[in-house]
């Protein structure tokens, strides 16, 4: 009955659902969009460092002792990173895995180009397999093979062309370089090479080249280059390490390892060995009289725990211990806190179109008691109870609510599918949640602009309705 009644007048009934799906459509899509940017956010900290990650780095001043008194320790190796450090915190509860990190510089050059490397990270083999990065060419070194390096893809830009100091940010053209098949000279002694270049990285004497022992290049001075006796700091030796491998993307296609430079943590460790011998190695901390640890301590630790709710039970738990640590717990509370913002926002908007509707919609149910009258004041003659009259018009509320949310729903997701395609990226997202929400909620906004038009069909005297008409 409510159905037909609401079929004798089709173009209101149509235009009242008009104003619901758009409404509700409205609603969805703002909030889509919101919920897609919440999940971009957090996918980006996923690939930037993690939602369950925690970075570890030593107490205090980096290469000093004052690391020791964060946590009353006498000690100025308790809270230098080492195998201990990780078999440590392993033993923590939530801790999934823990692995080090070590830091490195170099100078790379081949043929007239050379690179400050800054961005070189030795890890495990393992976890850099793990990371399941793409390559464009090559792949991971096996165990126990002498030094490779992995270059990020867009490595090649920090190159500089010696001939006439041209970069790429400012001639926008790649050096002529092949990663993976030119030789590749590398300086690990930094300091030692800017000090043999004056420290303004030109040379104030005549450089020859030697064969080295090792496979390596020895640079040596023969003299000042005005002919003078004076002889600058000896060059430190330049060791050819070959490419394992470039990983994949385009040059304005940054991921987190485009600047990057990685390598086996153990290869290095046996490569810096051989190159400083007794000598500092830069980066690592000194003993008080001055003279280099045996041993090489770690740059930082990454820690993986099990949950994200468990993330700062952890951090908390190292930092006890005296070390320094950093996750983006804060950045998450953040992100969550701002996404909300957006969708409470986006959802405003669309509530205004979904007002609007139920003011249609209030306003049709008016006009159809006023359109039947006679016919209420009939029912009531008959014996129809109170409250089935008033349910009736609340069903038929319902059933507009019901057909324009059902036909929102279909838009928005057409919309929103259109959105992702025209974008590339999944930038509005219905949650699963979403679809029988969206329906129980403009049948329950439709209801409610129904009520007060339904309780005056209630009231309607039968023998006033009769004589009305």
């Amino acid at each position: 009955m409510a159905f037909g009644s609401l079929m004798k007048r089709k173009l209101r009934t149509f235009l009242t659902i008009l104003g619901v799906m758009i409404g509700i459509s409205s609603i969805i899509i703002m909030l889509g969009l919101g919920e897609g940017m919440k999940q971009e956010s957090m996918k980006m900290i996923e690939e930037y460092g993690g939602l369950r990650t925690v970075e570890v780095r030593e107490g205090g001043q980096p290469g000093s002792d004052q690391s020791s008194k964060s946590n009353g320790s006498s000690d100025p190796l308790d809270t230098k990173l080492t195998d201990n450090t990780i078999e440590t915190i392993s033993s923590i509860p939530h801790v999934e895995q823990v692995y080090p990190i070590l830091e490195f510089q170099a100078i790379i050059q081949t043929g007239a180009y050379m690179s400050s490397l800054y961005g070189g990270r030795a890890m495990p083999l393992d976890v850099l397999r793990d990371m399941n990065w793409e390559f464009a060419e090559g792949g991971w070194p096996n165990e126990g093979e002498e030094l490779q390096f992995v270059y990020g893809n867009m490595v090649l830009q920090d190159f500089q062309d010696l001939r006439g100091n041209a970069i790429y940010w400012s001639t926008g053209k790649l050096p002529d370089i092949d990663l993976m098949n030119d030789k590749m000279f590398t300086v690990f002694d930094v300091e030692a090479y800017e000090a043999s270049k004056g420290g303004s990285g030109q040379s104030s004497e005549t450089a020859v080249a030697v064969a080295g022992s090792d496979g390596g290049v020895e640079i040596t001075g023969t003299g000042s280059a005005d002919g003078g006796s004076q002889q600058a700091p000896q060059a430190p030796k330049k060791y050819i390490v070959p490419a394992a491998g470039v990983l994949a993307g385009d040059q304005d296609d940054y991921k987190e390892y485009s600047w990057n430079t990685y390598c086996d943590i153990e290869a290095l460790e046996r490569m810096f060995k051989k190159v400083f011998k007794n000598k500092p190695i830069p980066g690592q901390p000194l003993r008080k009289n001055g003279k280099p640890y045996k041993e090489i301590f770690y740059s930082s630790l990454r820690v993986i725990v099990d949950d994200i709710e468990n993330v700062t039970e952890v951090q908390n738990a190292i930092g006890d211990m005296g070390f320094q640590t950093t996750s983006n717990t804060e950045w998450i509370a953040q992100q969550e806190q701002q996404s909300k913002s957006q969708q409470a926002m986006l959802g405003g908007i669309g509530a205004v179109s979904l007002l609007v509707a139920a003011i249609g919609i209030a306003n049709t149910m008016m006009m159809s008691i006023y359109e039947r009258t006679k016919e209420i004041g009939v029912m009531k003659v008959l014996g129809c109870g109170l409250f089935d009259i008033q349910q009736l018009f609340l069903i038929e509320a319902g059933i507009i609510g019901l057909f324009g949310g059902a036909i929102g729903l279909i838009i928005s997701v057409i919309i929103c599918a259109v959105i992702n395609k025209v974008s590339g990226m999944q930038i509005a997202i219905i949650p699963p949640w979403m679809y029988p929400a969206s329906i129980v909620f403009a049948v329950l906004v439709s209801m409610g602009a129904g009520f007060a038009p339904s309780r005056r069909a209630m009231k309607l005297s039968a023998l006033e309705a009769i004589r009305n008409n």
